[in-house]
């Protein structure tokens, strides 16, 4: 605790302004989003040296900003794009989306601007395939008005638009604690930019819809046919990630701590695995979050939360793109919610949102097995991490 109570005083002094470390060949610069009820103020942008593990502490610059809980840079890296996960009861009601411009220089971001998700508590955004919209996931914890997916269009120069298309969907109501209505946690397009998929942890489904913004400016997504993928009843969906070619996805169930394994051909999802993350375990084991595939397309790699808190390694068939377990390791903290695999795929980077930390833990590149911890980053709520490359 007297680590964490340091951190916010390293952070008063560097708000809004540019560190002086020198960067060196091996380093890379991270951002990291977090929720602000507490001591954090936003969005931090760190230099982590990728010889080492080590995160430097002193920031590069601190974001003022309310609740920046997802980060979603654009491929060239010259725009950030981060919703605000905000919502009624919170010091800002109202959710909100921002965009940022990145300084092809030295990556000091400045914000372009900000408009309203027109639903509450956005926690998750994707961009399309060519860049020009921006999909927002308002997951809503409360039962009305509930979860919505929003269409913002973005401009040439990073501007946001307001939303031109919303859409929701009835909740499966299985469990009537959390699937009262819809829960929108997620949203990615297919990998050649046709498809829009959508994951409704309130409604056990996939959504599916063609992505033509030529066609219908306004109105960019169409439901494709089938319009949805049904999963097993009180699974809850949450991420969704393809594989480097294309042929296979992998889905986090959060409420029943599994993952789905899909055939992916044209629009269409289809199973062929069910992976347990807490086979025979306590409900309280099982909250099944992030999911990222090594570089190399060899591992996948998942958070499990709840009382768990591990992140397991799987190694990939590559021509069924079936999981095989490998290792369950520890998050030396409380409730990871995101992890990042850094540039050199040396080492993973895991946000512990309730122990207020970012753990650095070795990983072996051949193996994908995960080794020691090497460091233990005192931070306030931390929620996502992206690394920025260099230019």
């Amino acid at each position: 605790m007297r680590m964490h109570k340091i951190w916010p005083l390293l952070m008063a002094g560097s708000i809004g302004a540019m560190g002086t470390q020198a960067a060196s060949a091996e380093d890379y610069q991270l951002l990291v989003g977090s929720y602000t009820a507490g001591q954090s103020q936003g969005i931090y942008r760190l230099n982590f040296d990728s010889s080492t593990g080590q995160i430097n502490p002193t920031p590069l610059q601190v974001i003022k900003s309310e609740n920046p809980s997802w980060l979603t840079l654009s491929k060239d890296q010259h725009r950030l794009f981060v919703v605000n996960e905000n919502g009624p009861g919170q010091k800002d009601p109202v959710g909100r989306v921002s965009s940022y411009a990145i300084d092809p220089k030295n990556h000091a971001l400045s914000l372009i601007n900000q408009v309203q998700s027109l639903g509450n508590e956005p926690t998750h955004s994707s961009l399309s395939g060519d860049g020009s919209h921006l999909f927002v996931s308002n997951y809503s914890v409360v039962e009305d008005p509930g979860g919505t997916l929003a269409v913002l269009p973005v401009g040439a120069d990073g501007k946001l638009s307001s939303v031109v298309q919303m859409s929701s969907h009835p909740s499966s109501r299985v469990n009537p604690e959390r699937q009262m209505s819809a829960h929108v946690h997620s949203t990615i397009s297919s990998p050649d930019g046709r498809y829009v998929f959508s994951n409704d942890l309130g409604a056990d489904k996939i959504f599916v819809y063609r992505f033509d913004p030529k066609a219908n400016p306004d109105l960019p997504l169409t439901p494709a046919k089938p319009a949805s993928v049904q999963l097993p009843p009180g699974s809850g969906p949450r991420h969704l990630l393809f594989s480097a070619d294309g042929k296979h996805a992998w889905l986090t169930m959060e409420m029943s701590a599994q993952v789905a394994v899909f055939d992916y051909k044209d629009g269409t999802l289809e199973q062929t695995q069910m992976v347990d993350l807490a086979a025979g375990q306590p409900t309280s084991d099982k909250a099944a979050a992030a999911l990222h595939a090594s570089a190399d397309g060899k591992f996948l790699y998942v958070s499990n939360r709840g009382t768990a808190n591990q992140l397991l390694v799987f190694a990939i068939d590559p021509a069924t793109g079936h999981l095989k377990e490998l290792q369950r390791r520890s998050v030396e903290g409380d409730h990871p919610r995101e992890f990042s695999l850094d540039p050199s795929g040396q080492f993973v980077l895991i946000a512990n949102q309730k122990s207020n930390q970012i753990v650095v833990v070795e990983r072996d590149d051949k193996t994908g097995l995960l080794g020691k911890t090497v460091q233990k980053l005192p931070m306030d709520a931390p929620s996502d991490l992206k690394f920025m490359l260099r230019q």
